[in-house]
């Protein structure tokens, strides 16, 4: 895919250029929002699909493999346009941050340390992304848990058109997708085993992913009514304290591990082009 860049003299031009993707994201989010959320259940697990999930969908089949509503050239410009649709979100989270300041520090040490346990996945995933073909990418993609804040950090940090910014992206939208169903059939299926108590569950839903916390709160919440109140108030702990703490270890830990792991493996399990 061509990685143009495209420079507009000013907003009205811009507007002009990328009128279709403004409209179509207008349009998925109101068709979107008017399925709502749907959930259902499977044996001892339950299903949870929210308004994402439907508007990443519509972005597939609209987009230039399949019925070719939208051009490369809009795909294009809809990259650059993601950090700045972020942006709200990200600001909501240092200020929620800040008014829970109370709430952070009395969390204790399982929560102030539980953002280091992303840390071990990149063992896992960086050298199975190596192996199968993926170069620079792998780094954006297995850095963290790739939500928001991660995608913000990988296009600061490499550029919006990197190799970096495009595995983070692609990780976002798969977790989208596939993560907020994963975590709330997951979580019923952990929950039913009766080994952990609700309130570590509730914990443990905070992972720096709002969509992901939202859809296992909603399902721990069924399962246990009598503890949905503070279940939702540990997850929103959890989640606060990973989406301000989870920045700087992916600056200073994550990214730092995945380029040194990158430089040692790749050149020894990495394909070669052509293979």
């Amino acid at each position: 895919m061509s990685q143009k860049t495209y420079d507009y003299p000013s907003l009205k031009a811009r507007f002009q250029a990328q009128w279709r993707i403004i409209l179509g994201a207008f349009v998925f989010i109101f068709i979107a929002d008017s399925i709502g959320q749907f959930s259902f259940s499977i044996g001892a697990g339950s299903l949870i699909l929210f308004p994402i999930f439907y508007a990443i969908i519509l972005g597939i089949i609209t987009g230039p493999q399949v019925f070719k509503v939208f051009k490369p050239k809009d795909v294009d410009a809809a990259k650059k346009l993601v950090i700045v649709c972020i942006c709200p979100f990200i600001a909501k989270i240092g200020i929620n941050a800040g008014a829970s300041l109370d709430t952070v520090i009395a969390a204790g040490p399982a929560l102030l340390l539980q953002e280091l346990g992303n840390l071990f996945t990149i063992f896992l995933a960086l050298p199975i992304a190596i192996a199968l073909g993926m170069k620079r990418e792998a780094i954006g993609a297995t850095h963290s848990i790739n939500r928001e804040t991660n995608l913000a950090l990988m296009n600061d940090m490499f550029g919006p058109d990197s190799d970096e910014a495009r595995g983070s992206l692609s990780v976002y939208i798969v977790g989208g997708m596939i993560g907020t169903i994963y975590f709330g059939f997951m979580v019923s299926l952990v929950a039913a085993t009766g080994l952990l108590h609700p309130y570590a569950l509730g914990m443990a839903s905070g992972v720096g992913a709002g969509i992901m916390m939202a859809s296992a709160v909603a399902t721990l919440s069924e399962i246990f009514p009598t503890y949905a109140d503070q279940i939702s108030a540990l997850a929103a702990t959890s989640e606060t304290l990973s989406g301000t703490t989870g920045i700087y270890v992916a600056i200073f830990l994550g990214i730092p591990l995945c380029n040194k792991i990158y430089a040692v493996l790749e050149p020894k399990i990495g394909r070669k082009k052509g293979e």
